[in-house]
């Protein structure tokens, strides 16, 4: 028996709550948002109120799109102090109920209630109890999915909002589940949808019929097999009261001026690389494969990725391998707003084989990696930069903070980016 708790529009809640204990408007009333600053191209729309749904306002979106659908937007920077008070308080809660609760997000948590049925011989009732404790201690609400695994205790939380307990169980996917858009299906992404869209396979019910062939001709073997699984309610992964080793790591920056040269994507590379291959080695791991993201105006995304002969925690080796990639992905012209690094196959054993590059060398850059790293750990981001970054108008500490925050928060629940 597993629940999935999820906080409804949880950074403008927890904004909402604040200013309404200060004696002003309750953002969750009025055409609302969290974004960052609107006169900036790379400010997007974080969450917003239901009344800001209705006028047609999206979570992603920039927020200088926003304002055109809904000008009287009132707009709210973000907090992430706010929503880390908000995140242990909700999560304390539900602490008090669940042996195992497991951080699925910063607002959102799995709660294994296998063998409470002595304590709560109703699970929707108990799944209510939690509700409304958070509704009624806290001053804002949450969904909570009830169901047999976390993939279905998932799906059912995002049933109608707000303030609601939705169940899932196996007699119930056929009425529940299969009617929804297969775009719906938690994994589906955008392109993975369009793709089987067009195949005729347009709801979760088509894609949990559908032969198995079929799916490995469209979109692979391990992804089609893991999506029919999905569709049919079938996960067996287990709640975790620690989340997993960071299976990878990644940042992102979405660029006030697009870049249209290979020069300049060079730069943000490198403070990508710098950023992430830092925060790699904090945990002591190493990475084996690197992926670089570019996307266009159209908001068209493509990645690349290359596995290493060996495993490495040395930004310039990083660098480099960013730096091929991004060559063999992109024209070297076509305006790019986003690029990303992601650090993948993350592996705690750093041993050495054939290396590509000479002992020595690599010595050398690993101990000015950690002599950077224990400089800025203890001065700041800024106290020290790289010659390269010095030509950029980009900097690791200060611009890259709230989209870093976002990218670490977020993932799914079989892990993801740390």
């Amino acid at each position: 028996m597993i629940f999935h708790v999820d906080v409804n529009s949880a950074f403008l809640s927890w904004e909402a709550v604040r200013r309404v204990a200060a004696g002003q408007d309750d953002l969750r009333r009025i055409p609302s948002a969290i974004g960052g600053d609107r006169d900036k191209r790379t400010a997007v729309i974080l969450a917003k109120s239901i009344p800001a749904k209705a006028r047609g306002v999206k979570t992603g979106e920039p927020v200088s799109m926003a304002l055109r659908k809904c000008p009287e937007l009132v707009l709210a920077k973000p907090d992430f102090r706010l929503y880390e008070r908000g995140s242990r308080a909700f999560m304390d809660i539900c602490r008090r109920y669940a042996p195992v609760v497991e951080k699925f997000s910063i607002d959102e948590c799995f709660l294994d209630m296998t063998g409470t049925r002595l304590l709560y011989p109703d699970p929707v009732e108990a799944a209510a109890a939690i509700k409304n404790e958070i509704r009624d201690t806290l001053g804002f609400t949450v969904n909570v999915g009830v169901a047999p695994n976390k993939l279905l205790a998932k799906m059912a939380s995002d049933f109608e909002k707000p303030d609601r307990v939705h169940t899932l169980f196996a007699g119930e996917i056929a009425d529940k589940l299969w009617p929804l858009p297969v775009g719906d299906l938690f994994s589906v992404g955008r392109a993975t949808a369009e793709k089987l869209e067009k195949s005729q396979i347009r709801t979760i019910g088509d894609l949990a019929h559908a032969e198995p062939q079929r799916l490995q001709r469209l979109v692979g073997a391990k992804l089609g097999a893991q999506l029919r699984r999905f569709a049919n309610g079938i996960d067996h992964s287990p709640v975790l009261s620690e989340r997993e080793s960071a299976k990878g790591y990644g940042n992102s920056v979405t660029l006030e001026e697009d870049i249209v040269t290979l020069n300049a994507a060079d730069l943000v590379l490198l403070e990508l690389c710098d950023s992430t291959a830092s925060r790699l080695r904090a945990d002591g791991s190493y990475c084996t494969g690197v992926s670089v993201t570019i996307r266009f105006r159209d908001f068209k995304t493509r990645s690349h990725q290359r596995k290493l002969a060996e495993p490495t925690d040395v930004t310039h080796e990083i660098i480099q391998t960013a730096r091929q990639l991004i060559r063999e992905l992109w024209d070297g012209h076509t305006p790019l707003r986003l690029l990303g690094v992601t650090l993948m196959d993350v592996t705690r054993d750093g041993a050495a084989q054939l290396s590509l590059f000479p002992m020595k060398e690599r010595a050398r850059q690993q101990k000015v990696d950690r002599t950077v790293d224990a400089l800025r750990g203890r001065f700041g981001a800024d106290a020290i930069v790289r010659g390269a970054s010095l030509r950029s108008n980009l900097r690791v500490g200060k611009k890259f903070k709230a989209q870093h925050e976002l990218n670490r928060q977020n993932g799914g629940p079989h892990g993801g980016d740390r």
